[in-house]
């Protein structure tokens, strides 16, 4: 079975041909970080705008590199939510305007279903169960996961996610937007010992985590610098990503042993941290747990995430062609698949 996949919650235009035999067959992705560097952060309304040129565009170069034509769709899935209404509506007009025409069932899927199934488009890919910790720009959770569909919320931030913190404290150095991906450059250059700051959480004895203090904590050792030079600025980044990852780890082998699972799941952005990536390698050889990414390429979104969360869900596609567009979306709530 041939799925096309559509995503289009946020600032990323994806799509992706997912074949349930041959695999992922093609994906295509535009960023519109350019568009909104300018402005700081993402406008809902220029990222909507932005979809409706991208998606027809990128679904025809799929389309070519694969070498099909869109009579060979079996299925079309998209992004329900969450995220950004008018950004999700784009591609549910689209992926139910496709199906319509070709008379072939769609799929709504939970955006962050499909984080946590990339890891599953890799190879070796892991088993069921597994602990999941989806670390993202707005999210980040630990997940247990037991089969598709079977999600055990096991703790959660309380305020900013990981890739929140990031960026925000990206800007608070002047490193404008995103800043987190030249956040993580500039810290292995710097010292991270120069500066002492909190690790949140790190004993609070739950799963749950915190960052907004950590950024207030830049926010302050910002303001105590006479000369923000471009090595303090490496040191503080030093500093900010290692109390960031020594939280992340410790959580995340505190699951594992609450549990007593033997694997670990990294998805989303902040997955393709290098430091963070050999922290968890080098933790998996201490406790004797396996630990596994998604390709880098689809760390952040894409259609493939959502055209393989499609094709695990093929039983509950519709011919109903409904707008479903749902910017609050409980991942708890979505029906296991036996």
């Amino acid at each position: 079975m041939l799925v096309l996949g559509i995503e289009s919650s946020c600032d990323e235009t994806g799509v992706a041909l997912f074949d349930t035999e041959r695999g992922l067959l093609a994906h295509r992705l535009h960023s519109q970080i350019a568009m909104h560097t300018e402005y700081g952060g993402v406008v809902p309304e220029l990222a909507s705008r932005d979809h409706i040129r991208r998606v027809l565009p990128l679904t025809e170069a799929c389309m070519a590199e694969a070498g099909l034509t869109l009579a060979n769709i079996d299925a079309v899935a998209y992004t329900a939510g969450p995220g950004l209404a008018g950004a999700l509506l784009v591609g549910a007009s689209v992926a139910n305007a496709l199906g319509f025409a070709l008379q072939k069932p769609v799929i709504d899927v939970h955006h962050l279903e499909g984080h946590l199934l990339s890891p599953l488009l890799s190879e070796p890919r892991p088993q069921f169960p597994f602990i999941a910790l989806l670390v993202s720009g707005g999210h980040t959770q630990l997940m247990a996961v037991r089969g598709i569909g079977q999600y055990e919320l096991l703790g959660e931030t309380v305020d900013d996610a990981a890739g929140e913190a990031f960026d925000k404290s990206a800007k608070l150095l002047g490193l404008g937007y995103p800043g987190g991906p030249a956040l993580s450059k500039l810290a292995d250059q710097g010292d991270a010992t120069r500066f002492k700051l909190p690790r949140p959480m790190l004993h609070s004895g739950d799963l749950d985590f915190s960052f907004s203090g950590l950024k207030t904590a830049v926010l302050n050792l910002v303001k105590q610098q006479a000369e923000l030079d471009e090595k303090t600025v490496a040191d503080i980044c030093a500093a900010f990503q290692e109390a960031m990852v020594e939280v992340l780890l410790k959580k995340c082998v505190a699951a594992l042993k609450q549990t007593g699972m033997q694997r670990l799941v990294i998805a989303g952005g902040v997955g393709a941290n290098k430091q963070l990536r050999n922290a968890l390698d080098d933790a998996a050889k201490r406790h004797r747990f396996e630990v596994f990414y998604p390709p880098l390429a689809l760390c952040t979104d894409n259609g493939a995430m959502i055209a393989f969360a499609g094709a695990m869900r093929l039983k509950f596609a519709a011919h109903s062609y409904s707008y479903n567009a749902r910017p609050r979306w409980d991942l708890a709530s979505l029906p296991a698949v036996a």
